[in-house]
């Protein structure tokens, strides 16, 4: 029995854009997994190769944003968890190992951010205005104390606003 090519390209749109196992891809367009696997051969290699346009897929628009911060998570996590065992009083270094430890933690995170602002360049600048705007709350908190009110008033309806445009 011959499958209709619209259910050929719903199998290949579930794997690719929808990131579906290839079982799910082939049940969400009605086919067997032995069909959607025999598909999937036939165009490995070629201009319609599914893992590669996967991959594309994954590295385009919202996706290089997912896994820019999922990378970024990842590493902080190892960052924290790291610092957490130099902080350790049963963790047995030195001195001189723990300031090397230290050393290239920070070069590590400086790279790592430089990384990420230029696969992540919104973000970043999401991260700058919400940094911005710290600053001048404690600016107007400061200096200006009878308009903290005020500013706060606001600064939250502001902040959502960045949010769109940013984030």
């Amino acid at each position: 029995m011959k499958c209709a090519p619209e259910a050929r390209k719903r199998a290949r749109d579930a794997y690719v854009h929808e990131r579906q196992t290839l079982l799910g891809a082939a049940q969400a367009a009605g086919i067997s997994l032995g069909t959607a696997n025999r598909w999937k051969k036939a165009d490995s290699g070629t201009s319609k190769d599914w893992d590669k346009a996967r991959a594309a897929a994954s590295l385009s628009g919202d996706g290089l944003q997912a896994v820019a911060m999922a990378v970024l998570e990842d590493y902080l996590l190892q960052h924290q968890a790291t610092l957490a065992a130099l902080r350790d009083p049963a963790t047995e270094i030195g001195p001189l190992q723990r300031a090397e430890v230290l050393s290239r933690l920070t070069d590590s995170f400086h790279k790592a951010m430089a990384a990420h602002a230029k696969l992540s360049p919104e973000l970043s600048r999401l991260a700058i205005a919400m940094e911005v705007m710290q600053r001048m709350a404690n600016f107007v908190r400061a200096r200006y104390p009878q308009h903290t009110n005020a500013f706060l008033d606001i600064l939250e309806p502001f902040g959502e606003t960045l949010g769109d445009a940013y984030g």
